[in-house]
């Protein structure tokens, strides 16, 4: 399982190889893949894919089965919202290397 993470402010991008399903937040202090700098309130998450391959964002109540799953084509960008206590994970599948951008975003009220 490899992946690489750079951080550049709040956009964080991920390479996510095949048939990989990563944790991305929620799990706690060195266990997440990507701070959230809104841990602990509702917050939005854009994901970016800025690859070829397709892949999910999925989010589930800590502990929990998944609440949802969306679907990230190439070149698209999905809001996801992500509310207290919920985790975010990428999933991929035996397609190919994924790349992913994400930016954390303050829930508006």
């Amino acid at each position: 399982m490899l992946f690489t993470t750079y951080e550049t402010a709040a956009q964080i991008e991920f390479e996510l190889q095949p048939s990989q399903s990563m944790s991305i937040t929620g799990k706690g202090p060195g266990q997440d893949a990507a701070k959230n700098p809104f841990e602990g309130e509702d917050c939005l998450v854009l994901v970016e894919n800025i690859g070829k391959v397709t892949f999910a964002a999925r989010t589930q109540q800590k502990g929990q089965k998944y609440l949802k799953s969306t679907s990230v084509a190439p070149g698209k960008t999905e809001r996801i919202q992500l509310p207290k206590n919920y985790e975010l994970y990428l999933d991929t599948t035996s397609e190919g290397t994924a790349l992913a951008r994400l930016s954390f975003k303050k829930q508006e009220d």
